[in-house]
């Protein structure tokens, strides 16, 4: 009687315990199934953490912007087309030696095949700017779909290069920037960026006139576009050398673009 008894008691508790891990399993199962409640059509397991907890950033004025945060003497120097293996590293040498933090506007497929200088730039205090995917000067003239693209592909190219960090401006090829972009990048928290004084170093005039352009102008206003990509940049580092020091001389102060 005994011994039928305590097998009884024993055959409960085994039952007990193995409906509850059939339940933990079944629990186990359905997680695994729906994830976090995600319910996009044929989505049957939840995204990797990274991509379910990326958000988009807070939305910006879209309005371009030209002036500096650094006030009424302040400038904002704007690296365009990088980065490039030969002369970011030059371009970010003469900003350190100077003590100055720049804008780099780069271009998202050179922005994927150097994310090492990505995060050098980031590192070393300046800002990023999304220049599109294949910095296409006639964009403007493009389908939504295509200014779409270009634009926010290269924000996760620039964004997964630097290790997280996101562009805070958007700065279109050329200018060739419509309402629909500028909307576009500002619901992303990438304002619309334009320029006061182009130094012209893209035509490589050579290292005077393009110092002497930035003299001549400055009054026009306190964004100063330079590159260091699409060819021999040497012009270009050999102006900041000038332009830099001369601009403190002057009694001006560099911050960033407003936002």
């Amino acid at each position: 009687m005994v011994r039928n008894g305590g097998r009884g008691w024993y055959a409960k508790v085994l039952a007990a315990a193995l409906g509850v891990t059939a339940v933990a399993g079944l629990s186990s199962f359905w997680n695994a199934q729906v994830g976090n409640g995600d319910d996009r059509p044929g989505q049957g397991v939840a995204a990797p953490p990274a991509q379910s907890q990326e958000r988009k950033a807070a939305p910006v004025a879209a309005g371009i912007a030209h002036a500096s945060d650094a006030g009424a003497r302040g400038v904002n120097i704007t690296i365009d087309d990088g980065p490039d293996p030969a002369w970011t590293p030059e371009v970010l040498r003469v900003l350190r030696d100077n003590g100055v933090k720049a804008t780099f506007c780069m271009v998202g497929t050179q922005a994927r095949a150097h994310p090492d200088l990505v995060r050098t730039v980031v590192a070393a205090g300046h800002r990023l700017c999304d220049h599109t995917v294949s910095h296409d000067v006639t964009m403007d003239r493009k389908s939504k779909a295509y200014q779409s693209q270009q634009i926010l592909d290269a924000e996760r190219m620039i964004t997964q290069a630097s290790g997280g960090v996101r562009p805070l401006y958007y700065r279109a090829p050329g200018g060739a920037f419509t309402p629909y972009s500028r909307q576009l990048a500002a619901s992303h928290g990438m304002r619309p960026l334009g320029w006061n004084i182009d130094s012209k170093d893209f035509e490589r005039p050579g290292t005077e006139a393009m110092v002497a352009t930035v003299k001549n102008e400055i009054a026009n206003g306190p964004t100063l576009l330079f590159h260091d990509a699409g060819g021999d940049r040497s012009q270009t580092v050999a102006a900041l050398r000038e332009v830099l020091p001369w601009l403190k001389e002057q009694g001006y102060s560099f911050g960033f673009p407003v936002r």
